[in-house]
């Protein structure tokens, strides 16, 4: 595709002037949100409209969580007990297979996901469909084999392998079914979550690893050696055994083998992509597509790293921009070297200090990011509410 800008940078990404000399988009703000929080409160589109925001995020496929919801009027929490897609499992589109998803008995009503889109399209909200594709706990337990193994042989039940045919075919179909049906007039855009290879770091089952190993090793660590990635390193020239021990190593890898490494790995969300890209146009044609993904080609998790070939395929990034230091600007600057629009992804979550936020969103928006994504707007208490069109407010400024 055309990009839609070509990028002039500044010196420094994080000065307030433009970051390029030609005319940018007018800038968008969306709230993500998930089914629970739309379904069942009638005030929630009245929440957007007070916030300022241009769009909804909604949830139609997502891994497991435990959801504060202090805004609802009938629950204070969800318990998503595992990975669900939040649309009706067709026992036709997924026979034969052994990845299935599976649907949401704690969220009200046969099909919530349509049922939220529809809501807030009516109330005039245009929706982007969220997807998470390859973080799925529950399938990954249910299949090792397919789940991201380590240079230990430690699977990541977490992450399925982009390498494994069978992960492409699910997470194709996936898109598909989280998309059939639901009117393009409800739904506008598709933003497309673990699109790619999740690694050693998962924010999540009360995690007890943090800063126990350095950056070198968590790469080695991160790097999968399933039976589909070590063929690849064998198609590639490779030994496989000789790349095991050398990861198991956990120091700095070479860089011929780190490059040749992170290939094999890039082809591998290359192809999950194309999969799924096929999907979604097919369902749901001039959708727009927004990919997670990070400026770090090492990145690995919900928002992977930036593959040479991901922004001609899709027509915005995603890129996760929760701290508040300069180091958020500084990858949207490189995000913004792609050619597409850049959204920033910004917490306003506690601990997320309400005083520096504002700051972050014009260092952003200077940066040269035209698009800013705020989590979350069912999540969020009470208290923080006019923060979101504060944040709205000073990123379109």
């Amino acid at each position: 595709m055309t990009p839609t800008h070509n990028p002039t940078p500044n010196a420094n990404p994080t000065e307030a002037g433009p970051p390029y000399a030609s005319p940018t988009p007018t800038p968008t703000v969306s709230g993500h949100a998930y089914p629970w929080d739309v379904v069942g409160d009638p005030a929630f589109a009245d929440r957007v409209r007070a916030a300022g925001l241009d769009s909804v995020t909604l949830a139609v496929s997502y891994h497991s969580t435990r959801a504060a919801t202090p805004l609802h009027p009938g629950h204070r929490f969800v318990d998503a007990r595992h990975s669900a897609l939040y649309r009706p499992v067709r026992a036709g589109a997924w026979a034969g297979r052994r990845l299935v998803p599976t649907g949401a008995a704690w969220v009200e009503g046969p099909d919530p996901a349509a049922a939220a889109a529809l809501a807030l399209s009516d109330a005039g909200i245009p929706v982007s469909a969220w997807l998470v594709l390859a973080h799925n706990s529950l399938l990954g337990t249910r299949h090792p084999d397919l789940a991201v193994t380590n240079c230990f042989g430690e699977t990541y039940p977490y992450g399925l392998c982009p390498a494994q045919e069978e992960v492409r075919e699910y997470c194709a179909t996936l898109a598909a079914e989280a998309l059939r049906d639901l009117p393009p007039d409800a739904v506008r855009g598709v933003s497309l979550e673990s699109a790619g290879q999740l690694g050693a770091v998962h924010a999540g089952c009360h995690e007890k690893t943090d800063g126990a190993y350095p950056a070198a090793e968590l790469r080695a660590l991160s790097v999968c050696c399933c039976t589909a990635c070590r063929a690849a390193w064998q198609a590639a020239g490779l030994d496989p055994d000789q790349v095991t021990r050398r990861l198991r190593g956990g120091q700095d890898l070479p860089a011929e083998l780190g490059e040749a490494l992170l290939r094999v790995r890039h082809q591998a969300a290359d192809a999950l992509r194309g999969r799924v890209l096929e999907a979604v146009r097919a369902t749901l044609p001039g959708a727009e597509v927004t990919l997670h993904a990070h400026p770090d080609p090492w990145a690995t998790g919900p928002s992977p790293g930036l593959t040479e070939s991901a922004p001609g395929d899709v027509d915005a990034l995603l890129v996760p921009c929760w701290p508040t230091g300069p180091e958020s600007a500084e990858l949207v600057w490189q995000a913004v070297e792609s050619g597409l629009p850049v959204n920033a992804y910004v917490t306003a979550l506690p601990p997320a200090d309400p005083a520096a936020l504002p700051a972050h969103v014009r260092r952003l928006r200077a940066a040269g990011a035209t698009r800013l994504s705020l989590y979350h707007l069912g999540l969020l208490p009470r208290e923080r509410l006019p923060l979101l069109a504060a944040l709205a407010k000073e990123f379109r400024a």
